[in-house]
């Protein structure tokens, strides 16, 4: 089977002096790795700048967000988007399922723009 091609994505040639160094970089598919609205909210992310974010004031917010290919951010750690009918979140290493915990209903601790 053809395995897609990875890259890393590396904070540092997002930002130069990141506020939040780790994780250093994230492992991406192509189409990820160029993608404009994942950097903006790992350059956001990673800057701690969530000016251009506010809290979520229903799950309606979140899922326009992910309909239209822009990414919420969870408990001001993760990046998150919405594959295949799943929402996952980014790790170093990739795109992570995202367990139904709890806290992932607690409309606090999601932010959108």
């Amino acid at each position: 089977m053809y395995n897609k091609k990875k890259e890393r994505l590396y904070i540092c040639d997002l930002l130069d002096n990141p506020a939040v160094p780790y994780p250093s970089y994230y492992v991406l598919s192509c189409a990820m790795h160029s993608n404009e609205m994942l950097q903006t909210a790992l350059i956001a992310l990673h800057s701690f700048d969530f000016s251009y974010y506010e809290t979520a004031k229903s799950y309606e917010d979140i899922f326009a967000m992910f309909h239209s290919g822009t990414f919420p951010i969870y408990k001001e750690k993760y990046i998150v988007g919405y594959f295949g009918n799943k929402m996952m979140y980014l790790e170093s290493n990739g795109w992570k399922g995202m367990p139904a915990t709890e806290e992932i209903f607690k409309i606090e601790n999601w932010l959108v723009c």
